[in-house]
């Protein structure tokens, strides 16, 4: 039984290894340029006002800690719908 845990074991150690080795990690520059290029995510919010969509959009993906999160400082205080959408989707993702 033990020979044959260890014949498993090596192996097993060797691909775990190869795999971590593999792994090159993601540059800040890099991360932003993928970023960019990828589409944000989309929501039904049909009925809505452009503003308070994009504010809802950025609010939920920034509760959910996603690579598309980011608060516009400058939009919530010069757009009340834009920060009322932000504030919403913030409140509702984050407690899913």
């Amino acid at each position: 039984m033990r020979v044959a845990i260890r014949r498993l074991a090596v192996p097993t150690v060797v691909l775990l290894a190869a795999g971590c080795a593999a792994i090159k990690p993601e540059t800040p520059r890099e991360a932003q340029e993928k970023r960019i290029q990828a589409t944000r995510p989309t929501y039904n919010l049909a009925g809505y006002p452009p503003a308070v969509r994009e504010g809802y959009i950025d609010g939920c993906e920034t509760a959910k800690h996603s690579q598309y999160a980011r608060k516009d400082a400058k939009r919530m205080s010069d757009d009340a719908q834009y920060a009322m959408g932000w504030n919403d989707g913030f409140g509702i993702c984050g407690k899913k």
